[in-house]
Formats: structure tokens, sequence, C-alpha cells
């Protein structure tokens, strides 16, 4: 462990994996919420096409993704809010379209080659830079003060859009920024998870702390501090291995979600349980039908003064007693 910390290059590995790890979840549990899971596998094909820009004119790839996801991104939501039928077919064309966009562009740059490529879409320890990381951090703690901050009004959106809408709330602006967060979410973990595994971290942290918790709040926490585990266990994992970080980091998520899984079945059985029994019986003994010295009541037809016809209007008895 000491040896690995001794390198540069791990120390901004281990701190982009942290960003990562906290990020991702923030932003994961909205699109689980408004089941939109694969939301950001889509924002990763059209990321390519940022990366490849960044690779032709000889810029950050980070940021020319960043770009590139956050028009993505718009056009998506604008494309499901319309809700028509050709929507799917406009959304896969645009997926596919930005990765065979991105490979085309890779290849014509003068950076082509040597797996120039591989490190976004699988992730490197090795190509986090010291400007990458700042990166990353920027971002980050903007996607985490929007989904933080404005937890109750995503949360309202996710839930029910004609309810928040009839609330008040701005149903249209807060979509597109949470589409917007997801978008740049996935340009800042393309370096530690990979432009096409980067969906995962964002979902399987969030399904399976679903698992073991039965708030919104809890769940959001929780689901980031497995991001964060499984993220620093990846990376260290990768380095020791020598794979890459994407896949360690995704394949421990997976396995995390199948022991909380697996721990989750006996908990749900105990809570239905405690939930249909109805509880120890208070008492056995058959009651008698008359409890002696008791007086037993008598028909309206025995009482003296009163006719039968009294006896269903209430308070004629008493005047008629006067």
């Amino acid at each position: 462990m000491t040896e690995m910390l001794s390198y540069d290059f791990m120390q901004r590995a281990l701190l982009a994996a942290v960003l990562v790890g906290i990020t991702a979840p923030a932003v994961g549990i909205y699109l689980v919420q408004r089941r939109q899971a694969l939301m950001g596998d889509g924002m990763g094909h059209v990321a390519m096409t940022g990366v490849g820009l960044g690779f032709i004119f000889q810029t950050s790839p980070v940021w020319m993704a960043v770009l590139v996801c956050v028009l993505g991104a718009v056009t998506m939501e604008l494309v499901r809010s319309r809700g028509n039928q050709r929507g799917d077919i406009a959304l896969a064309m645009l997926f596919y379209g930005g990765m065979a966009c991105g490979k085309l562009l890779v290849s014509l740059s003068a950076q082509a080659g040597a797996g120039s490529l591989e490190s976004y879409l699988w992730g490197s320890i090795l190509t986090v830079a010291p400007a990458d990381l700042i990166t990353i951090a920027v971002l980050g703690a903007v996607v985490v003060a929007v989904t933080v901050g404005l937890r109750r009004q995503l949360f309202a959106i996710c839930q029910d859009e004609d309810f928040a809408r009839v609330t008040g709330l701005p149903v249209r602006t807060l979509n597109l920024l949470l589409a917007v967060m997801a978008a740049v979410t996935v340009t800042v973990a393309m370096r530690v998870v990979g432009l096409l595994l980067v969906s995962a971290l964002m979902v399987v942290p969030v399904v399976a702390a679903q698992q073991l918790t039965r708030s919104f709040a809890a769940t959001q926490a929780a689901s980031i501090a497995l991001g964060v585990v499984v993220s620093l266990a990846g990376v260290t994992g990768s380095y020791h291995l020598n794979v890459p970080s994407g896949p360690a980091i995704v394949l421990l998520a997976i396995a995390v979600f199948a022991v909380f899984s697996l721990l989750a079945a006996p908990l749900a059985r105990r809570r239905h349980r405690a939930t249909t029994d109805p509880g120890p019986k208070v008492c056995d003994v058959e009651l008698p039908e008359r409890i002696p010295g008791q007086v037993p009541k008598r028909n309206a037809e025995q009482l003296p003064g009163r006719d039968s016809s009294d006896a269903t209007t209430p308070g004629r008895g008493a005047g008629l007693a006067q």
C-alpha cells in the first residue's frame, strides 16, 4: 500500500476515484427513480464524439466531451419530453452516430493508435493527469451541489411530473438540468471507469443500496458511500493486477449488489412477518351475554310514559318525562 501511494499517478487516480464514486451515484439515483438507468450508457456513446474532436483539435478531450455530451443530453431530453413514437429511433441514431463519429475522428487525428481511445472507453489509472484531476474536481463539485441541494425538487419531478407541475415547479428546466448533470457526470467518470461502463457506476451502487434502505435520503447516502468504496477498491485492484480500472470497479459493484441482495431477502421476510402478524391474543375467554350486577336492558314498550314510536327518536323520552 505504501509503495502504491508513493507514485504521483496513483495518488491522482485514487483522488479521482473518490470524486467519481461520489458524483456518479449522486446523479444515478434520479435516473433509477425515473427508470432511465441506461441513459448514462447512451451519453457515453455521444461523449466519444467529443473525445474525437479533442484529438482532432489537440485540445482537452474532457472539456470537448463535456460540450458534446451536454448538447446530446439536451437533445435527448427534448426528444423524451415530446413522447412521440419516433423518439426511440431518434435516440438510437444519436447514440450510434456518436460512437461511430468518435471512432472516425480518433482514427483521423494525429494522436491515433496505441490505445489512445482505449483509456477513454475502459478507463485507465495511468491517464489521470493533474489538469484532468482539477477538471474532475470542479465538475464533480457542481454536480454534487445541484443533485444534493435540489434533492426535493429533482425527486418530485422523478416521482410524478404532473404533480410537480401542479405545485408550481419548473419541470422543463429541472429535467434539462438533470440531463446536463448526467452528461457532466459521464465525462467526469470516463478517465476512471470508461465511457462504456460509466452507466454501471451510476446505477449499480444505487440499486445495491436500495436492498437495505427504506428512504430516498438513506439510499442516496448509502449509494454514494458504496460508490466511493468500490471505486477505491477497483483502482487499487487494477494497480496490483495490472488490469483496466473500469472493469474492476464495475465487477466489484456487481458483487456488492449480489451480497446485499442475499442479505435483503431474510430482512424482507422478517418485515413482512412483523406487518402481517396480528400479535398475541389478549383474552381467549368467552364473555357472557349478561354481566352479573348489570341492569338488563328493557324494551321501549316496557318503559312507562312512552310508546313504541318514541324509541327511535333521540331526546323525546326526556321531554315526555317532564
